[in-house]
């Protein structure tokens, strides 16, 4: 049986490091772009959004999750190979399966009267349609890595331990979803209602990294997920300016 004391030290510790990677993803963009300030270099509003996501997901998120793998070796091993068929599968199914129970959730929302929160990518992509493009392939090379490298890898990992596979899912999904309500625009109410529609392929990324015990599973259904959506993206911009008198 879990003792109390070890689920919460595990608790606390995959808190911990979700912490430290939120504080190093505000303070490392803030002393680049303010070096950039100083230095009076001007970026596309593109490449800016690019460079704050190497410089969030990447260096911060997945900086972090490697610096406390490399501290607490004996509390989280982070299983990582190339892919078998059955990952591959899991690659091609998981993908359609988070994106499927995004819908399902959306509708949901929808039918409870509830206006969903718009992503902060959404509002600005409305006006630099490129920056979708250019964020499709970071998300298979740095979004999704870096996240699930802390996710899944360090907190599901850790929490897997003490309180479970199914539980270790559920939270760190939870923790996942909750980490993103900056990511979104609008009333609390709103926010919270886009938080629980991104739990739903939040688990999905979870049970794929329970099931195939390799981290590059779920990194290339997130990836593919956030691809998807930002190809839909850039579509619908594009169509909406065609439209447009």
């Amino acid at each position: 049986m879990k003792s109390e004391r070890g689920k919460g030290g595990a608790l606390a510790g995959a808190l911990g490091v979700v912490a430290a990677a939120a504080v190093a993803a505000i303070a490392i963009p803030v002393v680049a772009f303010a070096i950039m300030a100083l230095l009076e270099l001007e970026p596309a509003p593109s490449m800016e959004i690019a460079l704050q996501i190497v410089l969030t997901q990447g260096v911060a998120m997945g900086g972090v999750a490697l610096l406390y793998l490399a501290l607490r070796p004996r509390l989280v091993r982070v299983p990582i190979r190339w892919p078998s068929l059955g990952d591959l599968q899991w690659m091609v199914g998981g993908t359609a399966l988070a994106l499927a129970v995004m819908l399902a959730g959306s509708i949901i929302v929808t039918l409870l009267g509830i206006a969903p929160a718009a992503h902060h990518i959404q509002e600005v992509g409305e006006a630099e349609p490129a920056i979708f493009a250019v964020l499709i392939p970071l998300s298979f090379l740095i979004i999704g890595p870096g996240e699930e490298l802390l996710f899944r890898g360090v907190v599901q990992g850790r929490l897997r331990r003490a309180f479970g596979p199914a539980a270790a899912i559920g939270l760190a999904a939870l923790v996942f979803a909750a980490l993103h309500v900056v990511a979104y625009t609008g009333p609390m109410t709103a926010r919270l209602a886009s938080l629980a529609v991104l739990f739903l392929p939040s688990l999905v990324f979870g049970l794929a990294y329970e099931r195939t015990k390799n981290i590059a599973v779920p990194a290339v259904i997130h990836g593919g997920y956030n691809a998807v959506l930002l190809a839909l993206s850039y579509y619908a911009v594009g169509m909406d300016a065609g439209a447009a008198p």
